[in-house]
């Protein structure tokens, strides 16, 4: 196993000014796991409910996702609803529901453990912590979120203190440090432990930095944006797929990673909840691929 993903699974209902679906497959392991299997081995550790639908599983397994670390437990599914704005920068949560996932503990199948990348998405720092106690991944990312910066401070501190990397958005970077400027954000999250910060600004790109090192990679230019729900998760799967796939961490792999993320994370917006991964083929990414560097190649400027 290349990579490991432990994270959320779920069930949303989402509503954008373009249309809506209810009960769509969802949740922070999901994206990032059909994204990173696009390029790497991965092994994938969660929970569902009684009321999950066997398509989803099938879905993960037809993609390539390695799912004996899936529990399915008594009880429903973690539920989540959301309606964004007309600008789809912005969304009102109108439904948060944990049910089996307010009981989930992270269970490790032995070959997991020994995987070399591993990603903790955006659960309770608690069990992050508990995961990290079971792997003995030479790199490690996480992700959070405000509602863990805000109500599991101590925790997330000590996360954040063994973690080798951290994928987090604008608006969190800025709740987490009290910095307004993302750069000296990140100047601060790399105080509290991970040597690399990776600061996603959705529309706007993704901004990566380690020591004195950085680099922004724009938004792919999408005429048509569908749905943003779990682009963030998208984008941290095509990421860290990426450097699993080339077992590389050096500045310039880092780099074409974060492109690799953006590439990703273009397509999961194009459609409503995992739609758009469904079909995807390695094809389809190199094409894009290909275009993002076009559109960001330039001659040298003569001033």
């Amino acid at each position: 196993m290349d990579l490991v993903v432990v994270g959320s699974v779920g069930l949303d209902d989402v509503e954008t000014p373009f249309g809506k679906v209810e009960r769509a497959l969802g949740g922070s392991a999901i994206y990032f796991s059909l994204t990173a299997a696009l390029l790497t081995r991965v092994g994938f550790v969660g929970v569902v409910g009684e009321d999950f639908p066997e398509e989803g599983v099938e879905l993960l397994k037809a993609r390539g996702v390695d799912v004996r670390g899936l529990e399915r437990a008594a009880g429903k599914t973690f539920r989540w609803s959301g309606r964004y704005h007309e600008d789809l920068n912005h969304r009102d949560t109108l439904l948060t529901e944990l049910n089996c996932f307010e009981h989930f503990s992270p269970k490790l199948p032995d070959d997991y453990r020994a995987a070399k990348y591993l990603f903790l998405g955006n659960i309770h720092p608690s069990l992050q912590l508990d995961v990290l106690d079971q792997s003995s991944a030479s790199f490690v990312a996480m992700d959070t979120m405000n509602f863990w910066i805000s109500g599991a401070p101590d925790d997330l501190r000590r996360v954040l203190a063994r973690v080798d990397a951290i994928t987090i958005n604008d608006e969190e970077a800025r709740d987490l440090t009290g910095q307004s400027n993302i750069v000296r954000a990140a100047r601060e999250i790399h105080r509290l432990g991970p040597k690399l910060v990776v600061i996603k600004r959705g529309e706007y790109g993704a901004l990566i930095a380690r020591d004195d090192e950085y680099f922004f990679a724009p938004a792919f230019p999408l005429e048509d944006v569908v749905d943003p729900t779990g682009a963030g998760d998208s984008f941290a799967g095509g990421f860290m797929g990426y450097i699993a796939r080339h077992d590389a961490t050096s500045w310039a792999a880092l780099c074409q990673a974060t492109i690799a993320g953006s590439t990703l994370a273009s397509f999961s917006v194009e459609a409503f909840s995992v739609d758009a991964l469904r079909s995807l083929t390695h094809d389809q990414i190199t094409a894009r691929a290909a275009a993002f560097r076009r559109l960001t190649d330039f001659p040298a400027i003569v001033l």
